[in-house]
């Protein structure tokens, strides 16, 4: 059981960063079955932004360079997988009239106007409330790992509510994801929402959770409506939601 569940962290780890790990030998498992664990490969990513913030700090570099670096951290971690989902998902949502076109756009590598302005918006949104949390070191640490872990775990909870939109790609390879992964994915954002509520205040655990839920229900409901169901980029646009939601709401309350 535990040599399955190493294998299926490892899975996630090499399926959502660009970390340099070994290659899975055979049987590689399900990517369904590895959902529960994505949200430890938001973690993984998260430490490593943070070590790169808390040495800017150290260095007396300015706010808006802190989190400049943070986020540049994050991509570089990630391979911008995240930040592709979201701007072909803008581009799909509002560039065609049928599912079937919306999801041939979301293929296309090139980007287009509703998915730069998507990409501008977020990475913008997290580099301002990066820059505003900068002045709390720990805060700031706590939050990038509180949001990395909690946007993923909502990309887990969709994989095991809505079907996929495709026959093929990530969203219908993973669609054995059930309500357990879900479940357990879930249950490793509340560890680190505990320790921010220290520095946050105890309504940082109920406005995370409504937060996200609102957003994962926004997101469902558009997926569902314009596309059929969720693919990729569907789950990458989810994580960068939450997580741009879950950093606003820590900001406001620790201002």
């Amino acid at each position: 059981m535990i040599a399955r569940r190493v294998r299926e962290a490892h899975l996630a780890l090499v399926l959502l960063t660009r970390l340099p790990l070994p290659r899975l030998r055979d049987p590689v498992p399900s990517i369904g079955a590895a959902a529960w664990a994505f949200p430890l490969a938001g973690l993984a990513v998260a430490l490593i932004a943070a070590a790169i913030g808390l040495i800017c700090l150290a260095l007396n570099l300015p706010a808006p360079l802190v989190a400049g670096f943070c986020i540049a951290a994050q991509v570089l971690a990630t391979g911008a997988l995240h930040e592709d989902g979201l701007a072909d998902f803008a581009d799909g949502l509002w560039g065609g009239t049928t599912p079937e076109r919306r999801l041939e756009i979301m293929r296309d590598s090139r980007i287009g106007s509703y998915g730069t302005i998507a990409l501008i918006l977020g990475l913008g949104l997290r580099w301002q409330a990066l820059a505003a949390l900068a002045g709390h070191p720990t805060v700031m640490c706590l939050a990038l790992v509180t949001t990395a872990m909690s946007s993923r775990s909502g990309a887990s909870i969709l994989l095991a509510t809505i079907p996929a939109a495709r026959s093929d790609g990530l969203g219908h390879n993973a669609r054995d994801a059930g309500k357990k992964s879900a479940i357990i994915a879930t249950f490793f954002p509340i560890l680190a929402l505990l320790g921010i509520a220290v520095y946050a205040g105890p309504l940082v655990l109920p406005l995370m959770f409504i937060m996200t839920g609102v957003t994962l229900w926004l997101v469902s409901r558009l997926a569902r409506a314009r596309l059929g169901g969720q693919t990729g980029d569907v789950l990458g646009a989810t994580q960068q939601l939450i997580e741009i939601v879950g950093l606003t709401t820590i900001t406001a309350l620790v201002f």
